[in-house]
């Protein structure tokens, strides 16, 4: 967002206004002692060209330029300029609760737009405009299934971002919600149906964390048979080439929309995507956008649905969401809309065909192999015959990021290191990680 500077009359007639002297008696009312800030030790005054120098020069020396191999949720996807140059206008930026209608037609038709697309590629009837993160969709999913069946134990595939399963726990234990967690065999989830407490629901990932193609249909009948909601996490970007959730009989599906339109921005500001069959419509948290006609025979959008939200009737809500993340969920909706169904597609076979190129080509270094022989989609573990978190040092002098140590989250994969792979990625790139890695594994 473009800045602009207030001059000293702005100044002058804006402490005028409060009845102030200097523009220090704003702070006039924090104590001394915490004003009193050690010198940070700045630089002299710079002009604005001469400080985005110093930034570019700054920006060239730090990760966020290494060729990026991490994910685990958050990935180096290509983004159009289009995404940004419609998504900075300034009636999206600017844009406030759209709870009058009649002034917020254009961001109600683009989050109109947006749930439309998700429910597209998600194969399930109703997406509402968006919420945090993935983990926050995960913990909503959780919430409506306990507040559908009145139970209060949910089954969970290990498979599931280690982050969100963390929150799910601390989730749980607030509000006396078991969460019973199956392991891993082989990359793939072990289904313990004999296991107790009845869910309220089954939750996986497909792929999983670990990028293993997860079977849709076991978890899917195990819930139904069992009488809990079978709720699938995603990857957006392999939704082209893989099979969707509501064509696999999900309830609920949700997922991490950072790969939809967002930069990866050390990790934020990002968006949860959250969608769900028809009979839950009146379950769905957060808002929900609807596509009407006014009395004039128009087209006219509004929120709608609205019991679930705590300012409305709080006694009725199976959540106290009551906001999203309309920005990014924006971008997502430009995003979708620029790849169309053949660009999606596209962008999931050239990140797959990527990936298992690299690990085949990782399979000749020394010192690495391949714990899994599962079929997996653009991310794969490999392990390491020294430190994975010293290699990952040594990869960043090299100009790589190279991926995520798996062994604080899986004891089981010691020297673990999960390797990320997207469309963005070349191939001299991925003969240039590959050449790297063995450097490393040579000399330590």
């Amino acid at each position: 967002m473009d800045f602009t500077p207030h001059t000293d009359a702005d100044v002058d007639r804006m402490l005028g206004a409060l009845g102030l002297r200097h523009p220090d008696d704003l702070f006039a009312h924090i104590p001394s002692r915490l004003r009193a800030a050690p010198d940070p030790g700045l630089p002299a005054p710079l002009s604005e060209p001469e400080v985005m120098t110093h930034i570019a020069g700054m920006g060239a020396r730090v990760a966020s330029n290494l060729i990026c191999f991490a994910g685990g949720g958050v990935y180096d996807h290509h983004l159009p300029p289009v995404v940004r140059s419609l998504t900075l206008r300034p009636e999206f930026v600017t844009s406030y609760t759209p709870y009058q209608s009649e002034v917020a037609q254009g961001v109600l038709q683009a989050l109109w737009e947006y749930q439309s697309m998700i429910a597209e590629i998600t194969g399930l009837p109703v997406a509402n405009a968006s919420l945090y993160d993935g983990s926050s969709s995960g913990i909503e999913a959780v919430n409506l299934a306990v507040a559908e069946t009145g139970r209060s134990a949910v089954w969970v595939s290990r498979g599931v971002d280690p982050r969100t399963r963390e929150i799910l726990h601390t989730f749980g234990n607030a509000r006396d919600i078991e969460i019973v967690e199956h392991p891993l065999l082989g990359g793939r989830t072990v289904w313990a149906h004999d296991a107790a407490p009845p869910p309220a629901a089954v939750v996986f990932s497909q792929p999983n964390y670990l990028g293993v193609i997860e079977d849709y249909t076991e978890p899917v009948r195990l819930a139904h048979e069992l009488g809990a909601l079978a709720v699938a996490a995603f990857d957006p970007m392999l939704l082209g080439v893989l099979r969707s959730p509501g064509d696999a009989g999900c309830d609920i599906a949700f997922a991490e929309g950072q790969p939809l339109g967002n930069p990866m921005s050390f990790g934020g500001p990002i968006l949860g995507v959250f969608a769900t069959s028809k009979p839950l419509m009146r379950r769905i948290p957060g808002r929900l956008v609807g596509r009407t006609i006014d009395v004039a025979g128009r087209t006219a959008y509004t929120l709608t649905l609205r019991t679930r939200e705590q300012d409305i009737r709080r006694e009725k809500a199976s959540s106290n969401i009551c906001t999203n993340q309309s920005l990014n969920a924006i971008a997502a909706a430009i995003h979708l809309a620029w790849l169309g169904p053949q660009g999606l597609a596209e962008v999931g076979r050239q990140s797959v065909a990527k990936a298992h190129y690299l690990a085949g080509a990782l399979t000749g270094v020394p010192g690495v192999t391949m714990p899994l022989t599962a079929p997996f989609g653009r991310e794969f573990p490999i392990l390491l015959d020294a430190d994975a978190d010293g290699v990952v040092t040594a990869m960043a002098e090299r100009g790589f990021l190279a991926g995520i140590p798996l062994g604080a989250d899986y004891p089981e994969f010691p020297g673990g290191l999960l390797i990320a792979v997207t469309e963005r990625r070349t191939r001299a790139q991925l003969d240039g990680y590959a050449e790297a890695l063995g450097e490393v594994m040579r000399h330590g």
